[in-house]
């Protein structure tokens, strides 16, 4: 489980792509110094266990399935990627409960600076995520809890602070990238409740 707050970036060192999965080699930040074995760590959003590390780099592995509704199959050697520990029971819950468990890829349709500072981001999504999506509600994209400014059928709109562009890897961002989705898991919890309930 991870609160979606990104405080590090990451660089893809190595990959090993074979049939059905992709191992990465990613190098670490000093405050991920205490990586152990097995540990969940969230890649660009990702859910992915630690196989290997050394004080420098980590391993980790993606399979099938999480090639195919996410954007890791797509990275290459030295993109930066975003990176969250897991968190604890004294960890401050300054995002959402973001699972790591991505629903879907958006691609970026528009870009444009929101004031001075903050960039307003338009971004396409799944037709089966749209009704998981709601004005002013939690999504989490490439790993980061972010605010939803506004809604359609096709895209919806968020805003980066300043802050979130420079320790994470909305610098890189442009007309085109595909973003991890993941939807807030309390509406899904709804959902079905609502549906089991009818029934």
């Amino acid at each position: 489980m991870f609160s979606g707050i990104v405080t590090a970036t990451g660089r893809v060192q190595r990959i090993l792509r074979k049939p059905g999965s992709c191992d990465f080699v990613i190098s670490l930040p000093e405050i991920f110094s205490d990586l152990s074995l097995g540990e969940s760590v969230a890649v660009n959003g990702v859910c992915l266990t630690v196989t290997d590390f050394s004080k420098e780099t980590m391993g980790v592995t993606a399979v099938a399935e999480t090639l195919r509704l996410t954007n890791l199959g797509e990275l290459v050697e030295k993109n930066k990627v975003n990176l969250e520990r897991s968190i604890t029971l004294n960890t401050r819950l300054g995002g959402h409960y973001v699972q790591g468990h991505v629903d879907g890829v958006g691609e970026i349709l528009d870009i444009q600076r929101d004031g001075e500072a903050a960039l307003l981001v338009k971004i396409s999504m799944p037709p089966a995520l749209e009704k998981y999506i709601v004005r002013k509600g939690y999504i989490t994209l490439d790993g980061m809890s972010i605010t939803v400014i506004e809604t359609a059928p096709q895209w919806f709109t968020v805003t980066f602070i300043p802050h979130t562009q420079q320790v994470t890897i909305v610098n890189q961002y442009q007309k085109g990238s595909k973003i991890n989705l993941e939807v807030d898991i309390l509406g899904k919890y709804l959902e079905k409740w609502v549906l089991k309930k009818g029934e």
